[in-house]
């Protein structure tokens, strides 16, 4: 099964997701695509990863913060085990961040996401994928940024549409999407 989970920045997507995770298997592999560039984010990386390790559930932690789709493709999974992947849109800042000086950076950007969104449709195993809800907002003043909010729009409307769920966690509550969509009579 692949599950998508969005929503805004604290809104308690991954504390759902990792325990969304423990109902779907035994144990679970931890894709963290976060760097920690400065001690404030090793700091939020060491306390996401305290509360995996007192959680009591069977958690290891690979830390790919660019080649998860190669990671997905290449990894066959074992019974009882589920995939978590925090977070998507970290994952797109790195690959926007190392391709941004290069003149044609947004179609290969594209080209990393369509390969994720492939391997997640074609992953055999259950996985779940978070990511942020950045387009509600403002509008950036900056191309970098607009450039990114449609990036990454483009990748959760790819993504969600590769998974069989897709929630929306808002102030810790969780919706389920995908139940509650319109349905054109094509």
């Amino acid at each position: 099964m692949r599950i998508f989970v969005t929503g805004g920045a604290r809104s308690g997507k991954s504390s759902f997701a990792e325990r969304y995770a423990t109902r779907l298997g035994q144990r679970g592999v931890y894709i963290a695509t976060a760097q920690p560039f400065d001690d404030e984010m090793a700091a939020r990386l060491a306390l996401h990863k305290q509360r995996r390790d007192e959680s009591g559930y069977p958690w290891t932690t690979v830390e790919e913060p660019l080649h998860i789709a190669a990671w997905l493709r290449d990894h066959a999974p074992e019974p009882g085990e589920v995939v978590l992947i925090d977070c998507l849109t970290l994952w797109l800042s790195n690959w926007v961040l190392r391709s941004e000086q290069e003149p044609d950076m947004e179609r290969r950007v594209g080209e990393q996401l369509e390969q994720l969104a492939e391997a997640v449709g074609a992953y055999e195993g259950n996985v779940l994928l978070v990511t942020n809800e950045v387009g509600s907002g403002i509008v950036p003043e900056y191309k970098l940024g607009r450039v990114y909010r449609d990036l990454a729009g483009r990748m959760n409307q790819r993504i969600a549409g590769a998974c069989d769920e897709a929630f929306l966690v808002t102030s810790g509550i969780p919706v389920e999407l995908k139940r509650l969509a319109f349905r054109f009579d094509d």
